[in-house]
């Protein structure tokens, strides 16, 4: 069975927080996920909800936690799966009430079939209620149907706490960070000419199971043009002599993320079209790493990264105009028609973690000590697409570095560094395994 991830005394402190924020006589709801069907009555291996693991470590399902203030202090109760001995013989172990009053930083625990039990004896004691909805259609129409006010999001208030890593948080991801970075050094210790995608992918995959983690993410495994495919996923080519490979592969540990990528020639050497897209691109990126400073604006990245590869388009000759107009008045000039995305993201319970900062969303946050960043700029020249001129010798190349970044007041701090990313240690290792 699971055991809880951090202390009591975290997720109790964190709940405490939490409810001290919202307004007096509130009632919080935070249902857990519930099973994906793959096809017909198989499942997809089950994860936990982000909000509910934060607050209270718990990863079962068909569970949901309450935590209310209207006593005046926090009071959490657990609904959980009792115990069940024929359910247990064919699916494994149940924790049950028992066990999770006695183990989890709860006041109490209920079995889930006594949840409408509980919206009726409480829900006419508060004036506020909270509740994640859309995780669980059956707990959002059995509420909304107890309750007649106003259903109020409490993410406004979790987000900015889950924004900020505590120091347990924080050694969980740098274990998946180097989990993660051993993966990509022995896929690429393992490359060669005409290997499949696939085969990198299991490669991959199979450290991280070896190691007691799992996908944090589907992993993007692209050979040559593939990897010009911002979200390509099929990994199902072959990966022809003196191409490029970006594998985007991350892992997570007990639910924390890793994110990372990394481009390498499948041949062994880069090419000398290959080494100057790469070496501007990972320019870029040791821009936008600088610039993760404590009280600097969230685009302050983004802005480091496009100036570094606008200037570079404009002197390999891709773009033939100003600076001015190769970085536009918003940074949506010339050279988004090769870098297209964001420069990261936050990161955290969730790959996109919580907190803000993605591109197309609202305004991101000041970076403040304590927070885990992606930095990833990258080049892609599709050799398919019209939309776009480029000299031939850069077609069908597609490079993206990324990194996970920890925020402090001594300046950024990267936690995938031991994930080699120069040009030298790159050709130093690929195929060394051989």
């Amino acid at each position: 069975m699971a055991d809880i991830v951090f202390g009591k005394s975290e997720y109790v402190e964190r709940q405490e927080v939490l409810m001290a924020e919202l307004p007096s006589s509130s009632v919080l709801i935070i249902p857990n996920n519930i099973h994906s069907v793959r096809s017909n009555d198989t499942k997809y291996p089950y994860r936990a909800n982000s909000y509910l693991m934060y607050l209270s470590g718990w990863e079962e399902s068909d569970s949901l936690l309450v935590i209310s203030n209207v006593s005046g202090t926090s009071k959490s109760t657990l609904f959980v799966k009792p115990r069940d001995i024929k359910s247990e013989i064919w699916e494994g172990r149940i924790i049950g009430v028992e066990g999770a009053i006695e183990n989890w930083p709860i006041d109490h625990a209920r079995p889930t079939s006594e949840f409408e039990e509980f919206l009726n004896e409480n829900l006419e004691l508060c004036s506020n209620l909270f509740l994640i909805s859309e995780i669980d259609q059956q707990i959002d129409d059995m509420v909304r149907k107890k309750w007649k006010g106003e259903i109020l999001d409490p993410r406004s208030f979790i987000d900015p706490m889950r924004s900020i890593k505590s120091q347990s948080e924080i050694e969980l991801m740098k274990r998946a960070a180097t989990i993660a970075s051993e993966a990509h050094v022995i896929a690429m210790s393992v490359s060669k000419p005409d290997i499949g995608e696939w085969e990198l992918q299991s490669v991959i995959e199979s450290h991280f199971t070896m190691n007691r983690s799992t996908n944090s993410y589907n992993p993007i495994v692209g050979g040559g043009d593939n990897a010009t495919i911002l979200h390509y996923n099929s990994n199902s080519k072959l990966i022809e002599e003196g191409k490029l490979v970006l594998i985007d592969a991350g892992c997570e540990v007990h639910g924390y993320a890793s994110d990372i990528t990394r481009t390498w020639p499948v041949s062994g050497k880069f090419s000398q079209s290959q080494r100057e897209i790469y070496e501007l691109v990972l320019k870029a990126e040791l821009a936008a790493i600088d610039a993760c400073q404590v009280g600097s604006p969230w685009d302050s990245m983004h802005h480091a990264a496009s100036r570094v590869l606008a200037a570079g388009l404009i002197e390999l000759g891709i773009l033939d105009c100003s600076m001015e107009d190769a970085l536009g008045k918003k940074f949506d000039g010339e050279y988004r028609k090769f870098f297209m995305h964001g420069t990261g993201h936050m990161l955290g319970l969730d790959v996109h973690d919580v907190g803000g900062g993605r591109q197309g969303g609202e305004p991101g946050p000041v970076l403040k000590s304590g927070m885990v960043v992606t930095i990833e700029p990258g080049l892609y020249f599709s050799s398919w697409r019209e939309d776009i001129s480029v000299p031939k010798k850069y077609s069908g190349i597609g490079v993206r570095i990324e990194d996970d970044i920890l925020i402090t007041e001594d300046g950024p701090v990267v936690l995938t560094d031991g994930c080699p990313k120069t040009i030298d240690e790159i050709e130093s290792i690929v195929g060394s395994a051989l």
